[in-house]
């Protein structure tokens, strides 16, 4: 049980293509399809703006704006 075997997929195929016709279940694939397409994409896209890509001008400010802030924890921690 729970196994399907080729006879029973094309009578489920039949019995699907009867309720819904040809062109209907070819608008449903068309959907489906895009629908990941836009899925993956999406996926992309938030990947990209996560992980933004600095240059080195971009990276030694980056640096040189979080070092008062190390510095002054080291401090408080040093102080504690």
């Amino acid at each position: 049980m729970g196994r399907f075997g080729v006879t029973e997929i094309l009578i489920l195929l039949g019995i699907a293509l009867l309720l819904f016709g040809g062109s209907r279940i070819a608008n449903i694939g068309k959907g489906l399809g895009e629908g990941i397409k836009n899925f993956k994409k999406g996926i992309k896209e938030g990947d990209d703006a996560e992980a933004p890509k600095l240059t080195e001008g971009d990276d030694k400010a980056s640096r040189e704006a979080a070092t008062p802030a190390a510095e002054k924890l080291q401090s408080s921690e040093k102080s504690s």
